[in-house]
């Protein structure tokens, strides 16, 4: 009986190790979530400014100045008014939580938006 009196702190250093590294990797899945939720937000912004600006070139600065830099960009458009275009992003997701980051490749999350053509 005397020797057991160290067990519970024995297992707790043995647990912790693993529960943060659980709980780290539970944060990096909510900041890859956010960055899927921001991509399909800079999806619809640069759909829109290529439906009202006609010009494919702007989708790239709409999702930038929506907050997605640095994505591949894709935009179909057909080339009369009122036909439905759709803009594609592909972004990277860093994934920079300590510990976690470095175990994990940086996800790329896609996201498509379509609207009617404008001009």
């Amino acid at each position: 009986m005397a020797r057991q009196g160290g067990q519970a702190t024995v297992e707790l250093a043995l647990a912790l190790p693993v529960v943060l590294v659980g709980l780290l990797l539970v944060v990096q899945a909510g900041l890859v979530v956010a960055a899927h939720v921001a991509t399909v937000h800079a999806a619809r912004e640069a759909a829109r400014a290529v439906a009202v600006d006609g010009r494919p070139g702007v989708a790239e600065r709409a999702a930038a100045d929506a907050g997605r830099p640095g994505c591949r960009t894709t935009v179909r458009r057909p080339a009369q008014p009122g036909a439905v275009l759709t803009v594609t992003l592909a972004c990277p997701a860093p994934t920079d939580v300590a510990l976690v980051g470095p175990l994990l490749p940086d996800p790329t999350v896609e996201a498509s938006a379509s609207m009617r053509v404008e001009r």
